[in-house]
């Protein structure tokens, strides 16, 4: 088990002055399977003091030094990817195979992909007189959720510190394991101290105390929009820059020229992948009305043919939901949906078949929903399909944008020109056509209440970059 009483800073571990602790839960058994210790004001302020005082040092390192280190943690990431793996399936019940081939991989892409920016970026360039520089924005304060945990704090970390930046990172407190066995990757690796701390905490105290710290530069933060909206009052009294990548309600459109039974089957098993907890899901899914009754039939099948259990098994599909209060939320969402009159095709508020303890919820799926439904309106993340009929092509792309979101987007055809078409005119900052699988070097960010910035690639290393003009420097 990694080491959950400590809080790491300034290159090792401290006990935090806040004696706060709270139990960790396999959400499979219900069990609490460690303790997890709590930082407080003071500890952040000491994690954002170690962090200041690293980065005049790290900042200064040239481009060679740091994709030697970013090597460095490369390497030892690949050693540790059982424990990894292992971490994610018991702290939010990904299930063995996801864990090792998605959650863990994820980790590593981003880490590969942060060294790739950082080795053709031009941090420096003239134009006429005036020198460009790129420079790293300073301290950064990195707030990180439990549902892809891996791949959230190596989107934000790799970058940053490829950027030069040090860090002070605060993962979800539903997702310490895998935050744990991260900086013990790091430490081996032989990041500098200071350049990288960890600080388990709440978001309410530890959380509110990163992103209203004066003496840090910028803050990340990726969860609810809720939570967005009181990260990003609490930073600005100090004027620091705010990324955020937020909610979604993204909509899978299915143009008429689809294949249709593929762009169903592959639209549920995309909401279901990590039992619908991705912000991203196509979890609204637009079908043309005459289309409606074969893709029901599709997504039905599709969705029983799911396993849902026990994560320790290869055999299983969907694990469970990551704690009792986001199982409770699912299931008052699918029983609002039965309520104000959507069909619902499969799934319900009973748990699995042969299943007796942990956070599970059938794959379910709704058809007749009007896009004005609860479900149709609020992320339920959760394993939940709503189905919409369309009439004409305007009107799916009215519904797909009459939302508050605009994480993704998805559109299927066999016409690729057609495709493109629609998907200029989704109101969402990544769209997905035939459902094509999101690449590292792509911009990842939402549009409206999904968030501003982007992550991944290049975007995401200047996300920790400020730009500085130089004047009256003579050209050549």
């Amino acid at each position: 088990m990694p080491n959950l009483s400590q809080l790491y800073i300034n290159g090792r571990w401290v006990d935090p002055e806040h004696k706060e602790t709270l139990h960790v839960i396999n959400p499979a058994t219900e069990t609490a399977i460690a303790t997890l210790a709590l930082a407080g004001v003071s500890d952040v302020d000491k994690a954002v003091q170690a962090a200041r005082r690293a980065f005049a040092s790290y900042s200064a390192l040239s481009v060679a030094a740091r994709l030697e280190l970013l090597d460095s943690i490369i390497a030892e990431y690949r050693q540790r990817w059982d424990d990894m793996a292992d971490a994610i399936t018991q702290e939010m019940g990904s299930p063995v195979a996801r864990a090792r081939k998605a959650q863990t991989a994820l980790g590593l892409v981003h880490l590969k992909s942060a060294r790739q920016a950082l080795e053709t970026f031009a941090f420096e360039r003239t134009d006429a007189d005036v020198v460009l520089r790129h420079e790293p924005i300073g301290v950064c304060g990195l707030i990180t959720p439990w549902n892809w945990p891996m791949n959230q704090v190596a989107a934000k970390v790799a970058p940053a510190l490829a950027a030069g930046c040090t860090v002070v990172l605060k993962p979800s407190e539903e997702s310490p394991l895998s935050a744990a066995v991260w900086t013990e990757i790091l430490h081996t690796a032989g990041v500098p101290a200071g350049v990288f701390n960890l600080v388990h905490g709440q978001g309410a105290l530890a959380g509110e105390a990163i992103a209203s710290h004066p003496d840090i530069d910028m803050v990340s933060f990726t969860g609810s929009t809720r939570a967005g909206v009181a990260v990003a009052k609490a930073a600005a009294e100090s004027v620091k820059r705010v990324c955020q990548e937020l909610g979604g309600k993204s909509a899978a459109v299915v143009l008429p020229d689809a294949d249709i039974a593929t762009a169903v089957r592959t639209a549920i098993k995309g909401v279901m992948d990590n039992s619908g907890q991705s912000c991203n899901a196509p979890t609204r899914l637009l079908i043309p009305q005459d289309a409606m009754a074969e893709a029901v039939d599709v997504a039905k099948a599709t969705a029983e043919s799911l396993c849902v259990g026990d994560p320790q098994s290869t055999e299983t599909a969907l694990g469970p939901l990551v704690n009792g209060a986001q199982y409770r939320k699912v299931v008052g969402l699918i029983e609002t949906g039965i309520r104000e009159g959507a069909t619902l095709v499969t799934g319900g508020v009973e748990r699995p078949d042969g299943v007796g303890q942990g956070y599970y919820v059938k794959p379910t799926v709704f058809a007749d929903v009007d896009n004005q439904m609860t479900i149709a309106r609020e992320e339920i993340f959760g394993p939940v399909v709503c189905m919409i009929p369309y009439d004409t092509e305007d009107d799916a792309i009215r519904i797909a944008n009459d939302t508050p979101y605009g994480l993704a987007a998805y559109v299927a055809s066999e016409d690729p020109a057609h495709a493109l078409a629609v998907a200029r005119q989704l109101r969402a900052g990544q769209v997905s056509i035939n459902f094509a699988y999101g690449k590292a070097e792509a911009p990842f960010g939402g549009y409206k209440q999904s968030g501003n910035g982007r992550e991944k690639g290049v975007w995401g290393l200047q996300e920790y970059l400020e730009i500085k003009g130089v004047l009256g420097v003579a050209d050549g």
